[in-house]
């Protein structure tokens, strides 16, 4: 069926149907969005879908609406916005107008709706409140939405109409762009995977470029690989640790703590390496300015942190006043 036109509700806007409409509108460029409460245009029609409104969930009739007494509900019973009803139903034919791989589709739309949909499903059914991120509640993607609507004196009558067309101009660039990061990490996993296994057994994971990379670490199961080495901009390379937790800053091993917080001559001198730009004083990251130089930093770095390991006695002694 040809869409022609997209129905949501009049007045206030929120983020369920700003987002269904960024979801909608790239689907069908071409349909008239209509924003009305009069039963000439929430009832379904041909060439219509309809979305928040109209008091009825039915698919093949174009009506995704949760607002009705027996409102649809995921499998955990949380309750659908719009915006999750969309997703479910177009979300895939949403992903596959990007350049995603067919083997990602399934991936990626799971991963949006459970980071970004859902979110939006519970705080517009209240079953999650916008108050539970603290200071940062104005600054959540609902909140800063609402921060969109015309204030209370404006008077013009289009001014709604304007600032929801506005909203949807915004929002689209954060789903666009969240939906573009995670197709992103996929291709990471599968270049750092490769990385992985070219790199065997040693402790010095080298990739072809700055990427997310942690992921396909953990899923490999390697464990031996203490640092990241990555080329940068204009020649220079950078040496990096790897988190031992997804949550947190340790590190499998800190660079040489004779490193910390040196750069140009001072580290050349303290490291022994031509070309050793720069170390943070937290020692995660240092910088040189070639490949060779950034290699022979790592080869220090494993040799300090392998000096430094706790031996065997001494382990299992830390083990047993554990």
């Amino acid at each position: 069926m040809a869409i022609s036109t997209l129905v949501t509700h009049s007045g206030g806007f929120h983020a369920d149907e700003v987002l269904s409409t960024v979801i909608l509108t790239r689907l069908y460029p071409e349909a008239e969005v209509v924003r009305s409460r009069s039963s000439e245009w929430i009832t379904p029609a041909d060439g219509r879908l309809i979305y928040d409104v109209g008091g009825a969930y039915d698919p093949d009739a174009g009506i995704f609406d949760h607002h009705q007494r027996e409102s649809p509900l995921r499998e955990d019973d949380t309750p659908y916005s719009s915006f999750g009803l969309v997703w479910k139903h177009f979300g895939i034919d949403f992903l596959k107008s990007f350049d995603i791989p067919e083997a990602h589709l399934e991936t990626v739309h799971a991963s949006f709706d459970r980071s970004f949909v859902l979110p939006v499903d519970q705080v517009d059914n209240g079953t999650v409140s916008l108050s539970e991120a603290g200071p940062l509640s104005s600054m959540t993607l609902p909140g800063l939405i609402e921060t969109l609507k015309p204030v209370f004196d404006d008077t013009d009558p289009e001014s709604e109409t304007r600032a929801f067309h506005a909203a949807v101009g915004i929002a689209r660039q954060f789903v666009e762009a969240r939906i573009g990061r995670s197709a992103a990490k996929l291709r990471a996993e599968v270049l750092a995977a490769e990385a992985i296994r070219a790199a065997g057994d040693s402790p010095i994971l080298e990739l072809p470029t700055g990427m997310p990379f942690r992921p396909a670490v953990i899923e490999a199961g390697a464990d031996h690989l203490l640092f990241v080495v990555t080329p940068r901009s204009a020649g220079e390379w950078t040496l990096g640790g790897i988190r031992k937790h997804e949550q947190g800053f340790e590190q499998r091993a800190d660079l040489p703590a004779a490193w910390a917080g040196l750069s140009g001559a001072e580290l050349e001198q303290a490291s022994g390496v031509p070309g050793a730009k720069f170390c943070h004083k937290a020692r995660f990251i240092a910088a040189a300015s070639s490949r060779e130089a950034i290699i022979k930093m790592a080869e220090l770095a494993v040799d300090e942190a392998r000096r430094l390991e706790p031996t065997g006695d001494a382990q299992e002694g830390a083990d047993a006043r554990s």
